[in-house]
């Protein structure tokens, strides 16, 4: 039982793309929608269908908001960071005020890169989802253990610390969670379904709530998504180098859930 959870289907693009790029990729990617996964002007179906979002590089947000005003309602922008300072003197950052102009839903926080490359830490991050949650963007919260802590036994652990630190003070009922493991994170090396069922079930207990969001995120690709969406715990995915390409990317959207037995 999911209990009405949202699913999500999330691309990051990362650093790439540019606007000729963007517009060639969209052009060729909604075309392969499949109707059930899209809805246009019946809002009474949008808590059956997924959300699909694009988190985009800060300089796609405005060519993203102004071309997907015609697009399916469910296809949304996301961000790729967001700081906890409405202003300030802080070079190459983005405030949730900037992301609202371009209608912004989502936001990655926390990303393994922005760990490993940028110095984010579990304060950092807490202080980015509250912020976002302030502005009224969902912030998909990225956690998850790298290959040498799973060898040693600790990826439960690693998990439970950094939400534990993460997720101090903020409002767990306005969130979504994204499991990336940092060893299956761009290495072609996807965490089984059943593994990430298990780890997704780990994080439900430690939020106390079967009510959130979970997503895997991971090296997902066309050829596994159906698998992953079929477990239990899966409400969604984070999607790296396969939402790059519109065929692969629109293939995970119309995902293929096993059909019941009579």
């Amino acid at each position: 039982m999911n209990y009405g959870r949202k699913q999500i289907i999330a691309g990051n693009w990362k650093m790439y793309k540019t606007q000729p790029e963007a517009k060639d990729f969209l052009i060729k990617f909604l075309p392969q929608l499949h109707s059930d996964r899209v809805w246009w002007l019946d809002e009474q179906k949008q808590d059956c269908i997924p959300d699909i979002v694009i988190c985009a590089p800060f300089t796609k947000l405005q060519f993203l908001s102004e071309i997907l005003v015609l697009a399916p309602k469910n296809l949304l922008i996301g961000a790729q960071n967001i700081h906890w300072a409405d202003e300030g003197p802080f070079t190459g950052e983005i405030s949730g005020q900037m992301l609202n102009e371009y209608n912004v839903r989502y936001v990655i926080v926390g990303h393994s890169e922005r760990r490993h490359y940028f110095c984010d830490t579990d304060e950092t991050v807490r202080k980015r989802v509250m912020a976002a949650q302030a502005h009224n963007i969902t912030p998909i919260l990225c956690v998850g253990e790298t290959k040498l802590q799973r060898e040693s036994g600790l990826a439960e652990d690693v998990l439970t610390s950094q939400l534990t630190n993460a997720l101090e003070g903020i409002d767990i009922t306005n969130l979504v969670i994204a499991y990336e493991p940092v060893w299956a994170i761009g290495t072609g090396d996807t965490c089984h379904p059943q593994e990430a069922n298990r780890m997704l079930k780990h994080i439900r207990a430690v939020l106390g709530s079967d009510r959130i969001t979970l997503l895997y995120g991971g090296s997902v690709k066309p050829d596994n998504i159906d698998d992953l969406m079929a477990q239990p715990e899966i409400d969604g995915v984070l999607v790296g180098g396969a939402s790059l390409d519109p065929t692969s990317f629109a293939r995970i959207v119309n995902f293929h859930l096993p059909t019941p037995r009579p």
